[in-house]
């Protein structure tokens, strides 16, 4: 992102990326540059296609609220708020909120809610929650699929072919300023691949 800024002079209004890339770091470093948030979450397709997955009533997002505000497990058990926990290797400083259930003892739905011999413990980010909301929103709407049907023809189709269809899995060379170099070959080697084709399809239909 950085790149393309210097390159252009502005940042992309519409940053789409694979599922690995939808981070918390990475949607409050679009918040700060004016980016919308179109970059997929790790569980987005199983939150988007899997209605079992998306609505089980089990998991911590789905638990209602008592009227403090803390979370009530589909068995009517409240959960106590323990403390904030911090998040390793987070730029932005996330927190999670841990609550435990107030007693998990004797409860006829525990084997489905949770694994623990002891109460149930659950990790609550309410900020990011909310961004996985609006990213689901982003990319469920006209303008969401279009950049998810474009950045699959555009950009994974071009990695399929070259790995594919070229047979180029690997880089041979070491170090970045040579691997650059093979690669800036390779993309000129496909391009004109693509050209050829082009007109020769050009010139069988004229």
């Amino acid at each position: 992102m950085e790149k393309f800024r210097d390159i252009y002079g502005h940042y992309p209004k519409y940053p789409v990326a694979d599922a690995g890339y939808g981070s918390y770091n990475n949607y409050l470093y679009c918040e700060e540059h004016g980016m919308e948030k179109y970059m997929k979450f790790t569980m987005y397709d199983k939150e988007s296609k899997d209605p079992k997955y998306r609505e089980n009533p089990f998991r911590a997002v789905n638990f209602k609220k008592g009227a403090d505000g803390n979370p009530v497990c589909p068995n009517g058990k409240r959960f106590n708020f323990k403390y904030d926990q911090h998040v390793r290797g987070n730029k932005y400083g996330r927190t999670e909120e841990v609550y435990e259930c107030e007693s998990c003892e004797g409860c006829e739905l525990k084997g489905k809610c949770s694994r623990s011999r002891g109460n149930r413990k659950i990790q609550i980010n309410r900020e990011l929650t909310a961004i996985h909301k609006e990213v689901l929103e982003n990319l469920d709407s006209v303008q969401g699929a279009l950049l998810r049907m474009n950045q699959s023809i555009q950009a994974e189709g071009t990695y399929g072919s070259m790995k594919w269809n070229r047979s180029y899995k690997r880089a041979f060379r070491r170090g970045l300023k040579d691997v650059i170099l093979e690669f800036t070959l390779i993309a000129i080697g496909f391009n004109w691949w693509k050209y050829h084709n082009k007109t020769q399809r050009l010139e069988e239909s004229a």
